[in-house]
C-alpha cells in the first residue's frame, strides 16, 4: 500500500483518465507551434475522436440574427426533439481562448444542456480573435440575447426564461454579458453558469505560478490568447474584459451564479476570486472546485466520462433546470 504524506501533496493527484490524457496531449498551441488554422483543426479532431454523437433526440436549426458590430450573428438552436411552442433558453457562449472552438467542438455539451434542462440551447457563433478583437464578441453576444428577449418567440424561444452558460473564455463573455445587461437593460437572465472562467488578465496568481507549464493549459498559452483577443494591455482592466475588476456596485444585482473551477488549472484562483466578489456584492453564488482534474474537463470529449465531468455536468444541468422551470408546473 502506498503511504501518502500527512502534509498537502506537492502536485495534484489527477484521476487516471485525466492523467493519461495529459500525458498524451500538450498545451494548446500558443503561437510557437502550428499555425492558427491548424490549431483550430487539431482541436476539432481532438473532440471528434469518438465520432459524431447521435442527434436523433434533438433538432437543430441555424439562424443569422440581426445586430452587433458586424450586422448579424450566426446561431445554432438545438431543441429537444418534439418541442412545441415557446420553450426556455440556454444561451451558450463557447470558450477556447476567444480563438478556437465552434459549434462542432461543443456539440456534445450543447446537446446535454438541451436535453438536461428541457430548453432550447442557442449556441452563439461569435466571430473569433484575432480576425476580430475585443469587444466585438461581447457585443455580438449581447445583440443575440437582446433579440431573444424581444423577438425570440418568432422561433419558439421564451426570452423571459433565459440562462447563460459559458466555459473558459465563454465564461468571460457570460460575465461581461451580465454587466452589459445591467448597464443597458433589454436582457434579463435568470442564471449564469461559469465553467472554469477567465475573469482577469493577471498571470501571477498562485494557481498561475503553480501550473505555469500547464496541465493542458499553461501561462504562455493564456498570454497568447489574451494577445489575440485584446492586445492593448491597458484595456484589459475594463470590467467587460476582466470581470474581476468590476466594482461591487457594478456586480450588485447580477443574476445568481454557479462558478465551477478545477484544481489543476491556471484559471482556478481568478474564477474563485470572482465568485467571492459576486458573493460580496450580494449575488447568490454557488462555487465548486473539482479536484483531480484540469481546465476544460467538462468540455473535453475524452474526459466526458470522468467522475468530475459527470458530477459537474449534473450540477450545472440541475442548476439551470431549476432556474428555468421553478415557476412552471
Amino acid at each position: 500500500m502506498t503511504d501518502f504524506p500527512r502534509s498537502p501533496l506537492r502536485h495534484p493527484v489527477l484521476d487516471h483518465p485525466t492523467r493519461a490524457f495529459v500525458d498524451r496531449h500538450a498545451c494548446p498551441p500558443s503561437g510557437h507551434g502550428p499555425d492558427l488554422e491548424q490549431a483550430r483543426l487539431d482541436f476539432v479532431r481532438l473532440q471528434g475522436e469518438d465520432g459524431p454523437p447521435d442527434e436523433q433526440d434533438t433538432s437543430t436549426e441555424w439562424f443569422a440574427l440581426p445586430g452587433g458590430p458586424t450586422g448579424h450573428v450566426r446561431v445554432k438552436v438545438v431543441k429537444p426533439a418534439g418541442s412545441v411552442g415557446e420553450i426556455p433558453v440556454v444561451l451558450f457562449l463557447h470558450g477556447l481562448g476567444w480563438v478556437l472552438g465552434d459549434a462542432g467542438t461543443h456539440e456534445r455539451l450543447v446537446r446535454a444542456f438541451a436535453l438536461g434542462t428541457d430548453a432550447a440551447v442557442v449556441f452563439v457563433e461569435y466571430e473569433r480573435a484575432p480576425e476580430v478583437q475585443y469587444p466585438v464578441a461581447i457585443e455580438q453576444c449581447y445583440a443575440v440575447a437582446k433579440w431573444i428577449c424581444e423577438q425570440g418567440g418568432e422561433i419558439g424561444l421564451d426570452g423571459s426564461r433565459m440562462a447563460a452558460v459559458g466555459d473558459s473564455a465563454g465564461g468571460n463573455l457570460v460575465a461581461a454579458l451580465t454587466l452589459l445587461a445591467k448597464e443597458r437593460g433589454g436582457v434579463r437572465l435568470l442564471q449564469q453558469v461559469l465553467l472554469c472562467p477567465i475573469t482577469d488578465a493577471d498571470f501571477d496568481t498562485p494557481s498561475y505560478q503553480r501550473f505555469a507549464r500547464g496541465y493542458f493549459l499553461g501561462r504562455e498559452t493564456m498570454r497568447w490568447f489574451w494577445d489575440q483577443y485584446l492586445p492593448d494591455a491597458r484595456q484589459r482592466s475594463e470590467a467587460t474584459a476582466s470581470p474581476l475588476q468590476a466594482t461591487l456596485e457594478q456586480l450588485t444585482g447580477l443574476p445568481p451564479a454557479l462558478v465551477v473551477t478545477s484544481e489543476a488549472d491556471v484559471l482556478r484562483d481568478e474564477g474563485e476570486a470572482y465568485a467571492a466578489k459576486l458573493r460580496a456584492a450580494g449575488v447568490a453564488v454557488v462555487s465548486m472546485r473539482y479536484h483531480g482534474t484540469i481546465h476544460g474537463f467538462m468540455v473535453l470529449d475524452p474526459l466526458r466520462n470522468t467522475d468530475a465531468a459527470r458530477a459537474a455536468l449534473t450540477q450545472a444541468l440541475d442548476t439551470v433546470h431549476v432556474a428555468l422551470h421553478r415557476h412552471r408546473g
